[in-house]
């Protein structure tokens, strides 16, 4: 992985969002922190192409997003708070199968990938239910079989952990702590990100602290004093 911003600002409606930020991520498990409204999403946005740079740049695996818009989200999947909106097709094997259509494969292949990708994750008893019969950690395991059904490098999380129940919760943790892709989480949930590589946290738009897990927490408890 290979994400580097070049003085990229994000505004919207005039309006400073993310200030101009240069920054280079290479680690494989990157958490992104912050209070509500602080840039931390749109940062993330930013990283797939959902949102381009006013100013500046962003380059993914070097495929610059304002560029390269279909190359950027080969290499990323973004997986969004509310999982259900993420499933369009009502029956959840074939919703996974749409992520595969650009792809030109044949019926068969597009079966076995399906297949392959519920196995991993331990929802095949699931490929015929619809995304309504799901509870919240199902949906989650849903939504990241669709996204890694495609194979990105880099897989984005917002609020992975969000209104679910203890069980729920432990059931997506232990699924993102066994995910071999490289992976950014932003959460509320700091319990989720404290063994990371590397955690950021976002301030009114700037990136108000970078570094270890233990740190950064540390520093973002500290703002909401």
């Amino acid at each position: 992985m290979d994400i580097r911003f070049e003085e990229a600002e994000a505004r919207f409606d005039g309006r400073i969002v993310l200030h101009p930020l240069t920054l280079s991520l290479s680690e494989r498990r990157i958490g992104i922190i912050g209070l509500n409204g602080s840039g931390k999403t749109t940062f993330a946005r930013m990283i797939n192409g959902l949102v381009i740079p006013s100013s500046g740049h962003v380059v993914v695996n070097s495929f610059d997003t304002s560029k390269d818009g279909d190359k950027v989200r080969a290499e990323t999947g973004f997986i969004f708070q509310n999982p259900q909106n993420q499933i369009i097709l009502p029956i959840l094997k074939e919703d996974i199968a749409l992520g595969l259509k650009n792809r030109k494969l044949s019926r068969q292949e597009t079966d076995v990938a399906v297949a392959r990708v519920l196995q991993r994750f331990g929802i095949s008893h699931l490929a015929g239910r619809r995304a309504h019969e799901l509870s919240g950690g199902e949906l989650q395991l849903a939504a990241l079989a669709s996204v890694l059904v495609t194979e990105p490098d880099i897989l984005i999380m917002d609020e992975p952990t969000n209104q679910l129940d203890l069980k729920n919760r432990e059931l997506v943790k232990r699924t993102i702590e066994g995910l071999d892709e490289n992976i950014m989480v932003i959460s509320h949930d700091l319990e989720l990100i404290e063994d990371f590589d590397r955690v950021l946290l976002f301030h009114e738009g700037r990136l108000a602290a970078d570094g270890r897990p233990a740190d950064t927490i540390r520093r973002y408890r500290e703002l909401t004093r």
